[in-house]
């Protein structure tokens, strides 16, 4: 008996030594897959300001010329044209930033009047985000972009190391010669250790890089914010349109589905209760068909329920509820979900609508062949992108649903962008803040 408690014992213990090496398993493979998302999503930041970069220095080279030049007449041309790039690379810096996290909220138009531009503190601050940019930026741009390929290069050197010419270093930075498997290996080694570095530092390079943009290309104190409170205020106005329209839907669906037939329900048993003495059989038909009606009414009810924040959202999450949206779309629909997390509930429950909107357009007015959906997250942001291979031309006008759309997302101060040439593809893409 002892010994059987023993082995009893002895098995639970191992069991749960066994779970509990599951759950650390479990534990650092997530952890992973987090560090190694949060670092392509870095890259492509770093990648991304690469682009900007390159524009600030080819501005800032126009804007040093343009200055030296001004003894000689050409300056007084060239500087304001300068001056006119340098805001439009900075407006294309404010957007980039606000597509990997919070917006970033310009002053208002800026002069390029030689005399009044040196004057102005908000074309000194873009200025010196010029500098900063055209300078550590592009090289952090540059790393973003070159440590990928080395990593890549020298990861897989072992597997082709044999076809390369006598002479050719084995290592992207240009050190070493293999000659033998080990040689090859080393620099394998080397590869693993470049993917090492991306993954500690690539986040902390992106947000070096950006930190200049969110710190001068925003407006400062003294800027009037006049433009911004009017664009919020249109905002709101067309939240609370939004908000009535839906409200207005809801009643009237209350109103001529439901409550017709609770009504029908009321009626048919009184008429039963009557006539339940005299002839039981005719009223059992009546009872009959008012537990039908009634059925209906709840049928009617659940619908308008669910169209207010369906369930399938709190039960399965938006990546489940909006996996099942493209399963029963009637166009052959592909989805893709790599949103970071749950996001705040009305954040879901636009994005489910957005989607939900957008292949029913697909359904009835594209005549694709197929459609996919792709979501994906990062920097307090969440992105949907709907796109089919139908005919095109769609416009908000026609009762497309497109201007519901808009009005959903305008009421999180989200982004709705819509590509649609005649003979297709359509593409909506929608930026909504993520809430949390």
């Amino acid at each position: 008996m002892t010994t059987g408690q023993g082995t009893g014992a002895e098995t639970a213990g191992a069991e749960a030594g066994l779970s509990a090496g599951g759950r650390r398993e479990a534990g650092f493979t997530s952890a992973l897959a987090s560090t190694a998302s949060r670092a392509v999503t870095a890259l492509e930041q770093l990648a991304g300001g690469l682009g900007t970069a390159a524009l600030a220095l080819f501005v800032l080279l126009l804007l040093s010329l343009g200055v030296v030049t001004i003894p000689l007449g050409i300056g007084l041309y060239l500087t304001p044209v300068a001056l006119r790039a340098m805001h439009g690379v900075a407006r294309r810096e404010r957007d980039r930033l606000g597509r990997w996290g919070p917006e970033v909220v310009g002053p208002g138009p800026l002069s390029t009047r030689l005399g009044t531009a040196w004057a102005d503190p908000d074309t000194h601050r873009v200025l010196r985000w010029l500098v900063r940019h055209a300078t550590s930026g592009l090289v952090l741009g540059m790393l973003g972009v070159v440590l990928p390929l080395f990593a890549l290069r020298d990861t897989t050197f072992p597997l082709w190391w044999s076809f390369v010419p006598e002479g050719v270093s084995s290592t992207s930075v240009g050190v070493g010669i293999a000659h033998s498997w080990v040689d090859a290996t080393a620099a394998g080694l080397l590869g693993i250790g470049w993917t090492a570095i991306i993954l500690g530092l690539a986040p902390g390079m992106a947000r070096l890089q950006a930190r200049p943009g969110r710190r001068l290309l925003t407006a400062g104190p003294e800027t009037d914010l006049s433009l911004r409170v009017a664009e919020l205020t249109a905002t709101r106005a067309e939240a609370l349109d939004a908000h009535a329209s839906e409200l207005r839907r809801i009643e009237r669906a209350l109103h001529d589905g439901a409550q017709n037939r609770l009504i029908t329900v009321t009626v048919l048993l009184g008429a039963a209760r009557r006539m339940v003495a005299r002839d039981p059989a005719d009223a059992d038909e009546l009872l009959e068909r008012a537990q039908s009606a009634a059925e209906q009414a709840l049928a009617e009810l659940r619908t308008v329920s669910r169209s207010i924040l369906p369930p399938v959202l709190a039960d399965r999450g938006l990546e489940g509820a909006l996996t099942g949206l493209a399963t029963s779309c009637a166009v052959p629909c592909g989805i893709e979900v790599e949103a970071p997390g749950r996001c705040a509930a009305s954040v879901e429950a636009t994005a489910y609508f957005v989607v939900a909107e957008a292949l029913s357009n697909v359904t009835k007015h594209s005549g694709a062949r197929r459609a996919a959906v792709t979501v994906g997250g990062g920097g307090g942001h969440l992105r949907l992108r709907v796109e089919d291979d139908g005919r095109g031309g769609a416009e908000e006008g026609g009762g497309s649903g497109l201007a519901g759309i808009r009005r959903r997302v305008a009421a999180h101060d989200g982004s709705l962008t819509l590509t649609s040439p005649p003979g297709g593809p359509t593409v909506l893409e929608v930026l909504l803040p993520s809430g949390v």
